[in-house]
């Protein structure tokens, strides 16, 4: 088995915008990923050979909202149960710090949710749905 480790570590940007798209989730600019990261509760990286090769995070209030987002491995490092382990790692930031009262939220994409529902996620619908924000698209 390949050796990996983790550090409770947020991400620089240039790692952040990496493990993003070679994850295959969508790129983020760099003064989104600037302003972003230093608002981070919580982050785990994990290492292979000096490279982090996977990542999440918990972002939020620190009190009543709180939000997993960037689960992501590099594709290559995909179905080595990684996944699991950053959730492990999230999962114990959560039962630490979270307020008995405080909202755990996440957004699943595709089957990523059969992942999060090992560790106690479920689906809220049909008594809330998540939406997303679009702006409206300028006339060139």
């Amino acid at each position: 088995m390949e050796s990996y480790s983790n550090i409770l570590e947020t991400p620089s940007v240039q790692t952040y915008q990496a493990l993003r798209v070679g994850s295959g989730l969508s790129g983020k600019s760099d003064e989104a990923a600037a302003r972003g990261l230093p608002n981070t509760l919580f982050a785990v990286q994990i290492i292979h050979e000096a490279q982090a090769v996977g990542m999440g995070r918990v972002i939020g209030d620190g009190g009543c909202f709180f939000q997993v987002v960037d689960i992501a491995v590099l594709k290559e490092h995909q179905g080595r149960g990684l996944g699991k382990r950053i959730m492990a790692e999230i999962l114990k930031y959560i039962e630490s710090n979270v307020p008995p009262s405080g909202y755990v939220s996440l957004i699943a994409d595709g089957q990523a949710q059969d992942l999060y529902a090992q560790f106690g996620f479920v689906p809220t619908a049909p008594r809330s749905v998540g939406m997303a924000y679009r702006r409206p698209k300028l006339a060139a």
